[in-house]
């Protein structure tokens, strides 16, 4: 005999546009990331003049979703491999040090790398919130991300911090200096500390890419910690988000 009960509808969300991965790698240097930072100038030379032409990039790119709001596609391939490159090299240097694997230059994915980055290219994007996301909205945003990569938290991510030459300043930092430290003395990388700076990285990222008016999605208020980029959302409640969920169909009733 079935039931014919109303089963219980749990609604499910889509991934939060901008897809930040990383992989803690086994057998890592005891004391290579003593010299990353000397291993790392021609990345930083190169990344400088890459985030030059974001910058300028980004202001087209601006222009073109007040006239027709959409980001343009060559624009925006370029822009995420410079977050893709600049995401590499910081995993690779001071803001995880999880990995001893010298990062390409590439603005590709790399899908073998360890450190992956991805933002999902939008349909269309509000003329509206592109007038006010970088400069109003985005400040309480600013604010914590300015304390997990330090900074006053005034700025969009900082790129100079995330690809910096040493370690100093911001909770990030200070996180990865204890688990270098472990890593010296005792070779192996503590994963806790490794989850909580995935977690304060991703939430940086996130604010990054929609400060560069890649996604209209306002960032989650949520500490994703660990190295997978989880998948769900909760209800979202931020500006541009969609107001219609996705239901999990029900599980059938058994007879």
């Amino acid at each position: 005999m079935s039931d014919d009960r109303p089963q219980a509808q749990i609604a499910t969300w889509a991934p939060y546009p901008v897809h930040v991965e990383g992989r803690l790698e086994p057998g890592l240097s005891r004391g290579l990331w003593l010299i990353k930072w000397l291993l790392l100038v021609p990345h930083l030379i190169v990344l400088v003049f890459l985030w030059i032409a974001f910058a300028a990039l980004t202001v087209v790119a601006w222009f073109a979703i007040l006239i027709t709001g959409r980001y343009p596609p060559g624009i925006f391939r370029f822009n995420l491999g410079v977050f893709r490159w600049t995401w590499r090299v910081a995993y690779y240097g001071y803001n995880a040090l999880g990995t001893d694997r010298y990062p390409p230059f590439s603005l590709a994915d790399v899908p073998d790398y360890p450190a992956r980055l991805d933002i999902t290219h939008p349909e269309h994007l509000s003329r509206g919130l592109a007038l006010v996301k970088t400069w109003l909205l985005a400040i309480p945003q600013y604010l914590i991300a300015g304390f997990f990569i330090g900074g006053t938290g005034s700025m969009v991510w900082r790129f100079s911090d995330t690809t910096q030459t040493g370690i100093g300043g911001g909770l990030i930092s200070l996180l990865v200096l204890f688990a270098a430290i472990t890593l010296l003395f005792h070779g192996t990388y503590p994963q806790g500390i490794f989850d909580a700076a995935m977690g304060m990285n991703r939430w940086a990222i996130r604010v990054a890419a929609y400060a560069a008016l890649m996604t209209d999605v306002y960032p989650p208020f949520r500490l994703d910690q660990g190295g997978n980029d989880p998948l769900p959302l909760p209800r979202p409640d931020w500006p541009g988000a969609s107001d219609t969920p996705t239901p999990t169909p029900p599980a059938p009733v058994p007879a």
